[in-house]
């Protein structure tokens, strides 16, 4: 029995160094080559360059940078075989494809996890899901599997099941977004909530009393934290109206709730929404109110124009976008490097891989307030 493991053992070992070695093109340094360049043994250059017991520190140091002047380079397939690694990281956020391909700071971020990952060997494995409970499920089922290392999480909730979830299956994970209130999964996230201030302070400096924030899902964390600040802004500044209203990220109902609340007595004179699709969505509103608001005023067809533009409210979008730049008239927009963002996540995800301690919460990235045509001094005319 125990001689048969050993031959197991063994044809493992030379299948692992084989594929090692092989390659495409016949000049392909192998393990052999490094072994007699050095004088040492193949197994003794395989234990080296893998990172296992049996050879000292510094015959593993002698074998790496023999390894990288000669050009050797590892085989993915062989990586994985010769250890417990797959390479790969799992990101499988519960949300429509829809909504990646129109969510512009989605799609910028999982870029630049991607760019992170794939310098150190990495791939990113990205399974959607349409629920929270197939988001459960798959991470479920990749621990079972051993299918990936770690998972990013994204969009946490209150009192949400997934981070001692992932504890439980052993599932390495960061959060995008947080903290984690169990403080189980470490995280990086956005001072949102100095966000919403900075926008309330721009809104106000130009008279506007009467504002809406049209958030998305009131279940996500980073929605609840931005309605408390525009709720405690609003108290503190004395606001005519602090209206908070969850669309569940649907742009008929930003666009519904819009219409009505312009049509009341007393109209709002700003909106924020909780992205740029909420908000463009929501401009037909906005120019078709004024519009006829334009067209049953005195004001004659010359300064029609002039006139929409001056009876629109304020609009502000969380998220900015090269539709917020396009629109006309254009949009005062959140902007945040969603790269560097992702890149940020995966680069912690990493030290994890790597051993390191990381715990707790670290807030990164200045959000920057774009002020574009959208906001103005209520009242106030543009030159035709």
């Amino acid at each position: 029995m125990h001689k048969t493991q050993g031959r197991i053992q063994r044809s493992s070992q030379n299948l692992s160094d084989q594929m090692l070695a092989s390659g495409n093109n016949d000049k392909r340094v192998s393990l052999q080559d490094i072994a007699k360049e050095l004088g040492i043994s193949q197994t003794a250059v395989s234990f080296a360059i893998n990172d296992r017991p049996g050879v000292s520190e510094q015959t593993k140091q002698k074998v790496k940078e023999t390894a990288a002047r000669m050009g050797w380079t590892p085989i993915y397939a062989a990586q994985a075989l010769s250890s417990s690694k797959t390479m790969t990281v799992g990101f499988a956020p519960a949300r429509s494809m829809d909504a990646f391909q129109t969510e512009n700071f989605m799609l910028h971020f999982m870029a630049g996890i991607h760019a992170s990952l794939s310098e150190q060997g990495y791939g990113l494995l990205f399974r959607p899901c349409a629920s929270l409970q197939e988001e459960m499920d798959t991470y479920r089922s990749w621990a079972k599997a051993k299918r990936v290392d770690g998972v990013i999480l994204v969009d946490l909730l209150a009192q949400d099941p997934r981070p001692a979830l992932l504890h439980s299956l052993g599932l390495p994970a960061v959060l995008a977004g947080g903290p984690d209130p169990s403080n189980v999964v470490p995280s990086l996230s956005i001072d949102d909530s100095k966000t919403m201030r900075t926008i309330l302070e721009h809104l106000s400096l130009l008279g506007h009393r009467r504002i809406a924030y049209l958030s998305g899902d009131g279940n996500l964390d980073y929605s609840k934290a931005r309605a408390a600040s525009f709720h405690e802004f609003a108290q503190d500044h004395n606001l005519q109206s602090d209206s908070v209203y969850f669309t569940n990220f649907d742009p008929s109902e930003a666009f519904e709730v819009t219409a009505r609340l312009l049509t009341q007595d007393e109209p709002y004179t700003a909106f924020i929404y909780e992205n740029e699709i909420l908000a463009t969505a929501s401009m037909r509103s906005l120019i078709e109110i004024a519009l006829s608001r334009a067209q049953q005023s005195d004001s004659g067809v010359k300064t029609e124009d002039n006139e929409i533009l001056t009876r629109m409210p304020a609009v502000v979008s969380f998220e900015d976008s090269f539709i917020c730049q396009a629109m006309y008239p254009s949009v005062t927009s959140v902007h945040r490097d969603a790269g560097l963002y992702g890149t940020k996540v995966a680069n912690l995800l990493l030290k994890i891989f790597n051993g390191e301690v990381v715990s707790g919460n670290r807030r990164i990235l200045t959000p920057k307030l774009i002020i574009r045509e959208s906001t103005r001094p209520v009242g106030a005319q543009r030159p035709e």
